[in-house]
């Protein structure tokens, strides 16, 4: 058995895609996962499975197909995995919650930073598969666009961290 934390993409943020976290569970305890937990309602979930990432991936997002009638991205780790982008934080003198990993499913692209408008103070580093960053007076005024990011989903330095812990209780 692995543990695995899957990262639903465009749940339950600013009005859309609205998914209680008490049907995520449940919709993971029906495909067979084990000791499932979600965290906050941003669509985290923390579990175990005898399946491959990809396997997680195909399952979760059928039953999110078949439970929201549309298309709901996923995007799963590792526990390990999601330790290393937490030890990966190319800006840990900054404060968690203002340092976003937005996770990808491929590496970035080569040219992924030549691609990003509307930069202004924001510091970006790329991860192996995520990109990270560091919103130095918070993200409410910045207009950054990073277009590579587009079908990723981002979490704060904060939830990476208690997902991690998470993930290591299990």
């Amino acid at each position: 058995m692995s543990t695995f934390i899957a990262l639903l993409r465009a749940v339950n943020v600013g009005g859309t895609g609205k998914l209680l976290m008490s049907d995520l569970k449940a919709l993971c305890e029906d495909a067979g996962f084990e000791k499932v937990r979600t965290y906050i309602a941003s669509g985290n979930v923390v579990f175990h499975s005898g399946r491959s990432a990809a396997q997680v991936k195909t399952l979760l997002e059928a039953g999110l197909q078949a439970h929201c009638g549309k298309p709901v991205g996923v995007l799963v780790r590792t526990s390990a995995e999601m330790a290393a982008v937490l030890a990966a934080n190319p800006f840990p003198a900054a404060k968690p919650n203002r340092v976003m990993a937005i996770f990808l499913d491929t590496p970035p692209p080569a040219d992924a930073l030549a691609a990003i408008t509307g930069q202004n103070r924001e510091e970006i580093a790329l991860g192996r598969r995520e990109f990270y960053v560091h919103y130095g007076e918070g993200m409410a005024s910045s207009r950054l666009q990073v277009p590579a990011a587009k079908a990723g989903t981002a979490r704060n330095m904060n939830t990476v961290a208690r997902l991690v812990g998470m993930a290591a209780e299990l």
